[in-house]
């Protein structure tokens, strides 16, 4: 009975799921990801990937990942408190406290499981979180996990922030939580406004940059360069597994005390393996590769630029916010698969988005500009585009 029962709900499941476009065969790539994928024997233009900077599966990277793999080996087998700590571990957590200007950070195996453990190591019953209603599910999960009341304010929203935190003031610790740069949007938080209220009803500010570490301000140290909070947001946490070469690998950025803490409570960190040296070794490499070659975000702005210009030429709308991540809004469902489909056909690679990815009548092509992409694949992309809609 209980196995007939779940077997109905699944079916019924994946049949909502179809009828939004989300339920399909995976698409697999043979070979490398870059500004192009192998799909089938057939090469195609990606534009869904989060390989902002061009790393994934770049021959520097890969040279960078074999020298460590040959010092270090594959894994460690270990957690981090046993056996499952090496100099380039220590060498990471260095090099990423001091990219984003924080005093400590802490490597989890992702950023999911650094929103995870954070939360859980911090707050309890007596203490709010305040969270953005667009916030990345590793965000909402990692809130679940803890005991802590649980607020969410309308999507960038201050004025509902701001009455929020004022009937909590009853609390031991207001936690305000936001994404950086919302990933199905392409837009940013208003981070000065949150640090005026964070000062104001004296609260903590968490931001997870995933989406802009690398490349986002000045010198890509995120949305706090970006919008000149830094030293106003308590804590940052961030993803390897996009910008930083897209493998996998995240962490927390803030206080010593905070690191010195989540070392003893993290969960997430105390009972899973140790991020492989691999991993470890890599980014450190890609951070100081990055520090000294500024003009690999140069180029991501002058294609991001480009696309934006060819697509209003176009006729479509735009956000104003300017981030890699441009969604094309078509609205309907139906319409929404047929270009994604029709996309796919002349060799341009992009997912369409519908419900319950995104709200009903809200369905979208999500567009992502890559380092690695050229002039030529930009116009090709405006081209194809063009002839669909």
């Amino acid at each position: 009975m209980i196995s007939r029962e779940f077997t109905d709900y699944t079916t019924h499941e994946i049949e909502t799921l179809k009828e939004g476009g989300l339920y399909k065969q995976y698409r697999v790539f043979e070979g490398r990801q870059g500004r192009s994928v192998t799909l089938g024997g057939r090469e195609m233009l990606n534009f869904c990937a989060n390989n902002y900077l061009g790393l994934a599966g770049s021959e520097l990277v890969s040279d960078f990942a074999s020298k460590v793999v040959n010092e270090y080996g594959y894994g460690l087998s270990s957690v981090r408190f046993i056996c499952g700590s090496t100099t380039l571990h220590d060498t990471l957590e260095r090099s990423v406290a001091d990219f984003l200007r924080m005093e400590s950070a802490l490597c989890f195996n992702s950023c999911w499981d650094a929103n995870e453990g954070l939360f859980a190591a911090l707050f309890g019953p007596e203490d709010v979180i305040l969270s953005d209603a667009m916030n990345h599910a590793s965000i909402i999960d990692g809130m679940r996990l803890c005991k802590a009341e649980r607020a969410v304010y309308g999507h960038k929203d201050m004025q509902d922030l701001e009455e929020k935190l004022k009937s909590m003031s009853d609390k031991r610790f207001r936690c305000i939580v936001t994404d950086g740069v919302f990933s199905m949007e392409g837009t940013y938080a208003p981070l000065p406004e949150i640090c005026d209220l964070a000062d104001k009803y004296d609260a903590l500010v968490v931001v997870d940059d995933s989406h802009a570490t690398g490349f986002v301000g000045q010198e890509g140290r995120g949305t706090p360069e970006k919008f000149g909070v830094e030293g106003r947001v308590d804590v940052v946490t961030t993803t390897f597994g996009k910008a930083l070469g897209g493998a996998l690998g995240g962490c927390i950025a803030g206080s010593q005390s905070l690191i010195s803490l989540l070392h003893q409570k993290a969960r997430t960190l105390l009972f899973t393996n140790a991020l492989p040296p691999v991993v470890a070794g890599t980014t450190v490499k890609i951070l100081e590769y990055l520090s000294e070659h500024p003009e690999i975000r140069s180029n991501l702005w002058d294609r991001v630029a480009q696309f934006r210009k060819l697509l209003r030429e176009a006729g479509m709308e735009l956000s104003e916010d300017v981030h890699p991540i441009v969604p094309i809004m078509i609205g309907d469902e139906k319409k929404n698969q047929e270009v994604g489909r029709q996309m796919f056909e002349q060799g341009i690679f992009v997912i369409p988005f519908s419900y319950p990815v995104v709200p009903k009548g809200a369905a979208r092509v999500r567009v992502q500009i890559s380092a690695a992409h050229t002039e030529e694949d930009i116009e090709r992309f405006a081209e194809v585009f063009r002839g669909i809609m």
